[in-house]
């Protein structure tokens, strides 16, 4: 199938249509809320806490029995929270670092979840089949529930992001000042922290548990590089995540045998090498092009206050010892003298030069500076 065909049969065909919509919602939610964990330096949480929803799902099938779906990501749900506070526990009680601490849940609570699905697999029970899709994600498997649970979730989420905005806002820059205003901060963090959750444990079914983390962090990585605004990032986030889902199940859609999972996260990681090198406060290529200016402009000013000197110092341009010392200097410097002479700071006839009296004026103020 080509892309074109794709986009064509994206609005008459319903899987694709499932499909589509439902992994730009889930990239939209995850550039926004991973927004905040990217600002708050907790890029590792999504992956710890992605790695400690899957006992949960494990666990809620051998409660239940079943598949269903609903039931399985609410044992995600939980036990994602379990590994998030587990992990708040451990660096405000212990002498471990945030960075121990979320490796140590992370390989604790994956390692679980695999001995779990390894004893499910085991079990005289073909209903059991398909558990392991939700380790690198099964888009394919998105109905229109799943979907509808998504908008819903992504639709609450606003409406707390908007409630608590400025709340949100003063927490990510300065926690110690929230507190001085009186600001319920632990209800705040844990609020933010419980959304992070929620956001991953939706996107288990169509990303995975392995890569769930990048499809949390590439967006709002993406987003930062472009602005400055809290508010900006979030929307260019939300867009970059949503953009990333629509063209990574067509480019999947459109090629035989590849995982729709992993096609979104290599968009998303595109979006990242992008904004990491054209955009422009940020950008690589705009620092280079920077550098390369400040460079530039220190040559010529530097030639200029060389220049100042021998004017001072040589106020008989005819004698030999400054011809020579101008003739040598002309011809190591004869680009920077013909931007100079552009900016009409110099005069250049043949081998001599002379100041212009913007250029001595420029000269001068280099000095008072």
């Amino acid at each position: 199938m080509e892309l074109s065909e794709y986009f064509t049969l994206v609005f008459t065909d319903y899987t694709l249509r499932t499909i589509t919509l439902g992994t730009a919602i889930l990239g939209a939610i995850c550039g926004m809320l991973g927004s905040f964990a990217v600002l708050r330096k907790q890029s590792l949480l999504g992956d710890a806490i992605s790695h400690a929803a899957l006992p949960g799902i494990a666990l809620a099938f051998l409660i239940t029995g079943t598949k269903d779906t609903n039931l399985l990501l609410i044992g995600a749900l939980v036990s994602g929270l379990i590994g998030t506070f587990w992990i708040r526990g451990m660096i405000t009680k212990t002498h471990l670092k945030s960075d121990t601490a979320l490796g140590l849940i992370l390989s604790l609570f994956f390692g679980f979840g695999m001995l779990l699905l390894t004893f499910i697999q085991k079990q005289p029970n073909a209903n059991q089949a398909g558990l392991d899709k939700y380790l690198f994600g099964q888009a394919a498997t998105l109905v229109q529930k799943d979907v509808t649970l998504m908008a819903i979730v992504t639709g609450v989420c606003l409406v707390i992001v908007l409630l608590f905005w400025k709340e949100f806002k003063i927490l990510l820059f300065d926690a110690d000042y929230t507190k001085t205003l009186g600001f319920n901060t632990r209800f705040i963090d844990v609020l933010i922290t419980f959304f992070i959750v929620l956001a991953i444990v939706l996107g288990l079914q169509t990303v995975g548990v392995v890569l769930m983390s990048a499809m949390l962090l590439a967006p709002a990585a993406a987003a930062r590089q472009w602005t400055n605004k809290l508010s900006i990032m979030l929307i260019l986030a939300a867009l970059f995540g949503a953009f990333a889902g629509v063209f990574g199940t067509a480019i999947s859609a459109s090629e035989n045998n590849l995982s729709t999972g992993p096609v979104i996260v290599l968009v998303a990681a595109v979006f990242v090498l992008v904004s990491f090198v054209f955009s422009p406060q940020r950008g690589i290529l705009f620092k280079q092009i920077r550098f390369w200016k400040n460079r530039r402009d220190l040559q010529l000013q530097k030639t200029l206050q060389f220049m100042f000197d021998i004017v001072r110092d040589h106020p008989d341009i005819s004698h030999p010892h400054a011809i020579k010392i101008l003739n040598n200097f002309q011809g190591y410097t004869k680009g920077t003298l013909k931007k100079m002479e552009e900016k009409n700071w110099v005069q250049v006839k043949g081998v001599q030069w002379s100041l212009t009296q913007e250029g001595y004026h420029a000269a001068e103020n280099l000095y008072k500076q």
